[in-house]
C-alpha cells in the first residue's frame, strides 16, 4: 500500500544530520553548503551504499532545484534534495509513486528499496531508469496522463495546494537582489495574490501533478510516454495543471500552434477560454521568475532572471526567455 511507503530511513552513520520517529517527525538540520554537483555526488555515494548499492561514476544529469544523476553500474536515477527540509515530500513523493503503480498510471518508479535516504545533510531517493536516455513526450500524450491523473481518488494524505504560499516563500528569500526589484516583485505578488483567493475555477478539484509539462513527462524504453518529478502532487484546482503549456503556446512561444491545439482536444478543455487565465497564467509566470532567482546561480541565470524581472515591470514580450 503506498501510504505504507511515506517513511524514513536513517543509517546510523549519518544519524547526527536528523532526530526522527517516522509518522511523528523532529528535524535539527546542520548546515550544509548550496546543493551542487559535486556535494550531491558524495551524497548520493554514501546513500546509496547505505543499501548496498554503488554510485561511484554516476552520470550528472542536471543540477537544479535537485541534483538528479544517472548509475554507471545499473538502470538506477538518484535524486538528491539540498537539505533535511524536504525529507517529508521526499517521503510523499515516493509513496505517490507507489500509488501510481498500484493503480497504473504510467510514471516513474521509486526503486525497490527502503527510502527516502539521507546523507550528508541532504535527501536522496532512488528511482528505477525508465530508459537509458531521455526522451520527452508531447503535447497530446502528456493531456492523456493528465486526464488519467485527474480521474483519480486520493488514496494517500496529499496537501493543499498553496502557490500563494510558495510565491511569498521565494520572494522573502530574495536577499541578493536589489531593494527595487524586490519590492517590485513583492507589489506584484500581492496584487496576484489577490485576485487568485478571488478566482472561480471552471473544473473541481482534485488530484494535481502541480508542475505539469512536457519536461515531465518522459518515454520508457517500450515508448510510453510516464509522468515524471512527482514532488509537487496535490489536491488543487486541475486549471493549474493546465497552465503551463497555454503559457508556453501563448506567452513564450516554446509550443506551436498545432501543439496548444493537440494539447485542448486531447484534455477536452481549453483553460485559455476560462476568466481567471490571465490571473493565473501571471501567477505561474511570477513564480518561474522566483524559482531562477533562487536556484541557477550562473551568470547566464543572472542575466535571465535581471531580463525577466525587465520583461514583468515593462509588460514587453516574452518570446525571448529561455527556458530553465
Amino acid at each position: 500500500m503506498a501510504v505504507a511507503r511515506l517513511r524514513c530511513n536513517v543509517a546510523d552513520s549519518i544519524s547526527d544530520d536528523l532526530i526522527t520517529s517516522c509518522g511523528e517527525r523532529t528535524s535539527v538540520p546542520r548546515m550544509v553548503p548550496p546543493l551542487d554537483s559535486g556535494n550531491a555526488l558524495e551524497a548520493l555515494v554514501a546513500a546509496a551504499e547505505s543499501v548496498g548499492l554503488v554510485a561511484d561514476g554516476a552520470e550528472l544529469i542536471r543540477v537544479g532545484s535537485n541534483a538528479v544523476f544517472r548509475f554507471a553500474s545499473e538502470p538506477i536515477v538518484g535524486r538528491v534534495a539540498p537539505s533535511l527540509a524536504k525529507l517529508e515530500s521526499a517521503s510523499r513523493e515516493v509513496a505517490v509513486a507507489d500509488w501510481l503503480e498500484a493503480v497504473g498510471v504510467p510514471a516513474v518508479r521509486a526503486a525497490k528499496v527502503e527510502q527516502p535516504l539521507t546523507a550528508n545533510g541532504r535527501v536522496v531517493t532512488l528511482w528505477q531508469a525508465a530508459s537509458d536516455k531521455i526522451e520527452y513526450g508531447d503535447t497530446g500524450e502528456l493531456a492523456r496522463l493528465l486526464l488519467k491523473l485527474h480521474s483519480l481518488e486520493p488514496q494517500l494524505p496529499l496537501p493543499a495546494h498553496d502557490p500563494l504560499r510558495k510565491a511569498a516563500e521565494r520572494i522573502s528569500a530574495l536577499d541578493s537582489l536589489e531593494a527595487r526589484d524586490r519590492e517590485f516583485l513583492g507589489d506584484r505578488f500581492e496584487e496576484l495574490a489577490s485576485a487568485y483567493r478571488a478566482l472561480e475555477f471552471d473544473l473541481p478539484a482534485g488530484v494535481i501533478h502541480g508542475d505539469a509539462n512536457v519536461g515531465n513527462v518522459i518515454r520508457d524504453r517500450e515508448g510510453t510516454a510516464i509522468l515524471a518529478d512527482l514532488d509537487g502532487f496535490a489536491i488543487g484546482p486541475r486549471e493549474w495543471d493546465l497552465i503551463l503549456t497555454a503559457l508556453y503556446y501563448e506567452r513564450f512561444g516554446w509550443h506551436t500552434e498545432a501543439e496548444y491545439i493537440s494539447f485542448t482536444e486531447t484534455y477536452g478543455y481549453d483553460v485559455m477560454k476560462w476568466s481567471g487565465y490571465a490571473t493565473m497564467r501571471d501567477l505561474r509566470e511570477l513564480l518561474m521568475v522566483t524559482w531562477i532567482a533562487q536556484s541557477v546561480r550562473s551568470d547566464e541565470g543572472r542575466l535571465e532572471l535581471m531580463k525577466r524581472i525587465e520583461t514583468l515591470r515593462t509588460d514587453a514580450s516574452r518570446k525571448d526567455w529561455k527556458p530553465f
